[in-house]
């Protein structure tokens, strides 16, 4: 059999394969770029790409803000990235379900990372996601000299959007998320971020919380509207919401990503606990809510797994924390910034409770018909219609319950420390 036969026969079997499916095949040789999917775009993305090119590892990024969808076109079209960095685990936790990812067991040390963040606490013993970059959540921004007082404020006094990039709505849903969270405690929370089935959406604790932020929009249609029609990030030339926002508003119930928005502005924010604050309350600071952006391998070639090994680590990630002016949940880095950024880290980093997002830990599915009840109860609030929250969060159940078991999401939502 000749040489040029062989090669033939070889590239006839692999078109052949799968009952007759096309099959593309890609091979990567090794000096070719680490390819890296993330959401940082403009001058983030460029910080990130600089903290990248320190590690002298040969990649190419894109940045993206719809990067669901990019990746989800990549990993059909037979192409997924190296490195895929994702806001949330929801999505990470199907591919690992799919058995895409790739273990990230010795490539990090965990011990530098403290719960709820350590994703080895699922009911497989592998490792398949990182976060890179932290976020802390459940508290309220006000103007530097404007303290609130501990007590619930009228809507117009919150700057509220709902718009965002290919996923409207979630600005909402951590309204809801915090409020069941100060309201019923960690336990309760993680359960139905879980999708348990003792922690059902139609149940008195999810319910309750959510009539206590339909009451909030209800009592100016005017500002539900607005807050609708608004993307939450502001217009990005205007210092964000909380500087430039609709009537005078003056508080925004917002992550600490937020600072990115106000621009220069941003060392007259100031910050504190959301629980006094919100519909119903005061409450009691029962926990913090903390999102992050977390890296997954969708390949097992060295360059990727050397450079995932250098970003997780307490050096990558204090370079990337001083390049970009953003927080890690490594517990050895050390905030750049004032006392602001020290408190964020502090809680980020310390011993209070944290409890993960929970939008961002439930199915994909699950979290999409969340956000559309969001906008559907804000839509109606505005237009002064019936609400109907019972039959919003029945049909969210009827999704919840039509998911598959997923035995690689995350176990632990909340930190037990």
């Amino acid at each position: 059999m000749t040489r040029r036969f062989k090669v033939l026969a070889l590239l006839a079997v692999l078109l052949l394969v799968c009952a007759g499916s096309l099959v593309a095949v890609w091979a990567r040789s090794d000096d070719e770029p680490v390819t890296i999917l993330g959401p940082w775009t403009d001058e983030q993305g460029e910080q990130f790409e600089k903290v990248l090119r320190g590690f002298g590892i040969p990649f190419e990024y894109q940045g993206t803000a719809a990067q669901r969808e990019v990746l989800l076109s990549k990993v059909q079209s037979g192409e997924p990235p190296d490195i895929a960095i994702m806001p949330g685990v929801g999505e990470l936790a199907e591919y690992a379900e799919q058995q895409r990812l790739k273990p990230l067991n010795g490539l990090y040390d965990e011990k530098e990372y403290g719960s709820p963040w350590k994703s080895a606490s699922t009911s497989s013993s592998d490792v398949y996601w990182v976060p890179v970059k932290a976020d802390l959540k459940s508290i309220v921004w006000y103007r530097e000299g404007n303290e609130p007082a501990n007590s619930p404020a009228p809507l117009e006094s919150w700057c509220i959007g709902m718009g965002e990039d290919g996923a409207s709505g979630w600005p909402g849903s951590d309204w809801i998320e915090d409020l069941v969270l100060q309201r019923e405690g960690p336990d309760v929370y993680g359960r139905w971020a879980r999708g348990d089935d003792d922690a059902k959406w139609t149940g008195d604790e999810v319910r309750t919380a959510w009539e206590a932020w339909a009451g909030l929009l209800q009592q100016n249609r005017g500002a539900a509207e607005h807050a609708l029609l608004t993307d939450h990030r502001g217009d990005h030339k205007r210092n964000g919401l909380l500087f430039r926002g609709w009537g005078g508003c003056t508080l925004e119930h917002q992550g600490s990503f937020a600072r990115s928005f106000y621009r220069e502005e941003r060392t007259h924010a100031r910050l504190k606990d959301s629980a006094p604050l919100l519909p119903s309350g005061p409450y009691p600071v029962r926990a913090h809510e903390v999102t992050g952006d977390f890296a997954a391998l969708f390949s097992k070639r060295p360059e990727a797994q050397d450079l995932i090994e250098r970003l997780a680590s307490r050096e990558g990630q204090q370079k990337w924390a001083d390049t970009a002016d953003v927080f890690s949940a490594n517990r050895q880095v050390r905030p750049r910034g004032g006392p602001v950024e020290r408190d964020i880290a502090a809680r980020l980093t310390g011993d209070g409770p944290l409890c993960l997002d929970a939008s961002d830990v439930m199915a994909p599915a699950v979290r999409d018909a969340f956000y559309e009840a969001v906008l559907l109860t804000i839509a109606r609030a505005a237009a002064g219609e019936e609400l109907g929250i019972r039959g919003l969060l029945e049909d969210v159940q009827q999704v919840q319950e039509a998911q598959p078991p997923r035995h690689t999401a995350p176990r632990t939502v909340c930190s037990t420390r």
